[in-house]
């Protein structure tokens, strides 16, 4: 699962991050950065903490783990500045309403994020439960590299379904079955959180842009622009 997050990062982010920054065509805040700079170190610890314990090296893995939880603030607190300057920049590019409405979207995920991660925290002594409440924290954090898949196929229709919850959730059923098969039944983790996290990904599809939560977004984005 590390390696499908590295994957999905080096795809997504490569067309619309890694190349411009390459080529020196990539314009924006430093926020970009920093955000990205975070996303991408939680995602390389959330690699290394399961080979840490393959190699029976415990007590850095222990310590490690010190840096997960203010590393999953940092991710979640540079989430929200860095959908707010989207947000504005698709405002002014005509992108129209719907910009704002993608705002909301950016802050649930932020708080579902730091839920799970505070969840495996209190579950560290858990082996079974800690590593899958940081699974799905991990599934929820490279959505927006899921999503980027878009650029490289643009034929695809309706991407906000197929790149926004479909693919990036199929990792959720992965697990789901892996545990099935491997442990002979489902943990409670991945068949409740997980199932939960299903759901939620697709109700957010369903009422994105309606009325209520357009206003909502849109009281939202007045107040993080004050």
């Amino acid at each position: 699962m590390g390696a499908v997050a590295v994957f999905s990062i080096a795809v997504g982010f490569g067309r619309t991050y890694a190349a411009p920054m390459m080529d020196g065509s990539f314009v924006g805040p430093r926020i970009l950065h920093v955000h990205g700079a975070f996303a991408l170190a939680w995602v390389l610890l959330f690699v290394a903490q399961p080979l840490l314990i393959r190699r029976g090296a415990y007590r850095v893995h222990r310590v490690l783990g010190y840096v997960g939880l203010p590393l999953a603030l940092a991710v979640a607190g540079t989430m929200i500045p860095a959908g707010l300057h989207a947000t504005i920049r698709d405002v002014q590019g005509g992108v129209g309403p719907v910009a704002i409405s993608s705002l909301l979207g950016v802050v649930t995920s932020a708080i579902l994020f730091v839920a799970l991660v505070i969840a495996g925290v209190v579950a560290r002594r858990d082996r079974e439960a800690h590593p899958r409440w940081l699974l799905l924290a991990t599934l929820l954090v490279v959505w927006p590299a899921w999503f980027r898949f878009r650029h490289w196929f643009p034929k695809v229709p309706n991407p906000e379904l197929w790149f926004g919850v479909v693919i990036p959730m199929t990792w959720v059923v992965v697990a789901i079955i892996r545990d099935r098969f491997v442990r002979g039944a489902v943990h409670p983790v991945l068949l409740f959180a997980g199932g939960g996290l299903i759901l939620e990904q697709g109700f957010e599809l369903l009422v994105f842009d309606t009325p209520f939560w357009r206003a909502t977004a849109e009281a939202l984005f007045e107040w993080l622009r004050t």
